[in-house]
């Protein structure tokens, strides 16, 4: 019998250890975020193996869950392409992000705490010294800390999740956005605006804002697609 199991787990895909499997992830989901790796770009298993200092497996496994997260497309006898980033995909976006933002947006302003305001005001602060300064990596990541502190505060779990995907889609076009720097003070003073409304307990005026921000975002990524 224990032969028999050993034959069978032999025969078992090779999984890398977590800790590479994730590190491989993480770099490679960076570098197309930020546009290393560009939309439309081919990219083969074995040229980021060896730029990352990774083993084939883990880069595999990698590349098979970014296939799954729609950043990469995985073509047959032709390798791995970035995936393009195209208007209609941008469309889609921007109307699912108007229906369940600003909804959210609207909760928040009906549930959200004391704790929560005090993490929103953390992020805005953060956000105009990154802004200031001229930081597009820190303030995509705060601008994410910000939407998912607002998602946290309107205290409803399936909209948190169906938002965590979209946030989880929406990185690099997010990344794409901000670098205009001219857009960078405009996003500040749009979550200022909502955190506002979100304070005041206003839900008309927080779901406005919030879709007034998702507005200018699409037409800030409208003149770089």
């Amino acid at each position: 019998m224990q032969a028999n199991g050993a034959s069978f787990r032999s025969l078992e895909p090779e999984e890398a250890p977590r800790s590479l499997r994730e590190e491989a992830y993480e770099i490679i989901k960076q570098r197309i975020i930020t546009g290393l790796f560009r939309p439309g770009e081919a990219l083969s298993e074995a040229q980021v193996s060896s730029a990352l200092s990774l083993g084939r497996t883990p880069v595999r496994q990698a590349f098979d869950r970014l296939m799954h997260d729609g950043l990469v497309e995985i073509l047959p006898r032709k390798g791995i392409m970035v995936r393009p980033i195209t208007r209609d995909e941008v469309q889609d976006m921007v109307a699912v992000r108007l229906l369940n933002e600003g909804f959210c947006a609207r909760l928040a302003a009906e549930r959200a705490d004391y704790a929560v305001l005090g993490a929103l005001n953390d992020a805005l602060a953060r956000g105009r010294a990154a802004a200031q300064a001229g930081d597009p990596d820190t303030l995509m990541a705060l601008d994410r800390r910000f939407h998912g502190a607002i998602s946290a505060a309107a205290r409803n779990m399936v909209l948190g999740d169906i938002l965590r995907n979209l946030h989880d889609r929406s990185q690099r076009v997010w990344f794409l956005s901000l670098r205009e720097h001219e857009h960078h003070n405009r996003v500040v003073e749009e979550h200022a605006a909502i955190v506002d409304a979100i304070a005041r307990r206003d839900a008309d005026g927080a779901e406005a804002a919030m879709r007034a921000h998702i507005l200018s975002f699409a037409e800030n990524l409208g003149r770089q697609l």
